[in-house]
């Protein structure tokens, strides 16, 4: 399985390594087999506790349909993309990007589970085995992928985009580093902006940013202010690996 290289938002070079089909498809069945052996001890129990024919409905929905039903849900998000199957194979499921899903995407993953399995007879690992990163539509529609852990942990920094960060640069505005990433998109995209009112979404943004960092701007340039701050992130962001 060929090995894909990302340059994420914090700057890092993530390699990663799609799991094989064989990898995902041993992780389901062991996830099945857990399900199964969850029922088996909790119908046996329950056939012992001899519980009224009401309440053993309302037992049988809140202990084995629903955490059934939602298994893979809430494995992946609680458990950083893993279900016990997933965990055992050392696969996890991450954005595209390298990122950590979203709840939404978890759900959506989850939510067409069934068009990719049972209810078209396994047309998902059709998908999968045509798509580059074996993506089933879940995975497409979510913007995920299931990838090998061992590969998703070489990370390794690159600095060659970024010559300006050397060891000698200093920061001006130590306030940046604590700048979320959807702030720093923001900035980049405003300031790769090629619309007539730049300047004015500048100068507006350049006051939010003075404002938030409580800093007054050292440059009598707006825009040198804003790339400053960006370029500032940047270094505390690659400091932090």
């Amino acid at each position: 399985m060929a090995e894909s290289t990302i340059l994420t938002g914090q700057f890092v070079r993530i390699s990663q390594t799609p799991a094989s089909i064989g990898e995902r498809i041993i992780a389901l069945i062991i996830d099945y087999v857990l399900i199964g052996f969850y029922i088996f001890s909790t119908v046996t129990v329950l056939s012992k506790l001899r519980l009224p024919s009401d309440f053993t409905m309302i037992f049988f929905l809140a202990v084995i349909y629903l955490p059934v039903l939602f298994y893979s849900f809430l494995c992946e998000m609680f458990n950083y993309g893993q279900s016990l199957g997933k965990r055992l194979m050392n696969i996890r499921v991450v954005k595209a990007d390298g990122s950590v899903p979203s709840i939404s995407s978890y759900l959506l993953r989850w939510l067409l589970f069934p068009i990719d399995g049972p209810i078209t007879g396994g047309l998902g690992l059709l998908v999968a085995l045509l798509t580059k990163n074996s993506q089933r539509m879940g995975d497409l529609a979510a913007g995920t992928m299931v990838i090998k852990e061992k590969n998703y942990r070489k990370i390794h920094v690159s600095l060659d985009e970024f010559d300006y960060l050397t060891q000698n640069y200093q920061p001006t505005y130590p306030q940046a580093a604590d700048l979320s990433l959807e702030q720093i998109n923001v900035i980049t995209r405003t300031l790769q902006s090629g619309k007539k009112d730049r300047i004015r979404y500048i100068a507006q943004l350049t006051k939010k940013v003075q404002e938030l960092l409580s800093v007054t701007p050292r440059e009598n340039n707006q825009e040198k202010f804003l790339q400053t701050v960006l370029r500032d992130y940047q270094y505390y962001a690659l400091e932090e690996i």
